[in-house]
C-alpha cells in the first residue's frame, strides 16, 4: 500500500491511465477482429475496407504506447498479406 502523498497520487494516475489504455486496446482489437472476420468469410472487398479502417487504429495504438511499434508493424503486415492472398 502506498504510504507517501506522492505514491498515493501515482496510484490514482496509474488507475486512470489503465482505464484509458484498456479502452484503447479494446477498440484496437475490435477493428482487428472485423478484418479477421472478413478474411475468414473470404470477402476480399469487405476485408480491404475493414483493413483500411484498422490500419490507422493499429498505428495509433503504437503511438499511444498500447502496442509496441514493431508489434503494430507486424500486425499490419500480416493482415495485409492475408488480404492479398484472398482470391477475388
Amino acid at each position: 500500500m502506498a504510504n507517501t502523498k506522492s505514491a498515493k497520487k501515482a496510484v490514482r494516475k496509474i488507475a486512470r491511465r489503465t482505464e484509458i489504455n484498456k479502452a484503447r486496446r479494446s477498440r484496437l482489437r475490435t477493428f482487428v477482429r472485423k478484418v479477421e472476420e472478413a478474411i475468414a468469410a473470404g470477402d476480399k472487398s469487405a476485408a480491404e475496407a475493414a483493413f483500411k479502417a484498422a490500419e490507422p487504429e493499429i498505428a495509433r495504438g503504437a503511438r499511444k504506447g498500447v502496442l509496441h511499434r514493431n508489434a503494430a508493424a507486424r500486425k499490419i503486415a500480416r493482415l495485409s498479406a492475408r488480404i492479398h492472398d484472398l482470391s477475388g
